[in-house]
C-alpha cells in the first residue's frame, strides 16, 4: 500500500494579506522612484506601457 503525503496547510487569509501586502510594497517601490524621474523617462515610460496596452488589447477575443 503506498504512503499519501498531505500537502502543507496554509491560512488562506493570511495568504491573501501577504500577498496584497507585497502588492502594496511593490506599488510603493514604483512611487518613491517616480517624482525623481526626468521629464523624458516619465514619457518612455508612458510610451511603454501605452504600447503594452495596445498590445493587449488587441490579442482580446470577441466572445
Amino acid at each position: 500500500m503506498a504512503k499519501v503525503d498531505m500537502g502543507e496547510i496554509i491560512n488562506l487569509n493570511r495568504a491573501r494579506k501577504t500577498r496584497a501586502k507585497s502588492a502594496r510594497s511593490l506599488e510603493a517601490s514604483a512611487n518613491r522612484a517616480a517624482p525623481g524621474r526626468t521629464k523624458a523617462e516619465r514619457q518612455v515610460a508612458q510610451a511603454e506601457r501605452d504600447r503594452v496596452q495596445t498590445l493587449l488589447d488587441g490579442a482580446k477575443r470577441e466572445d
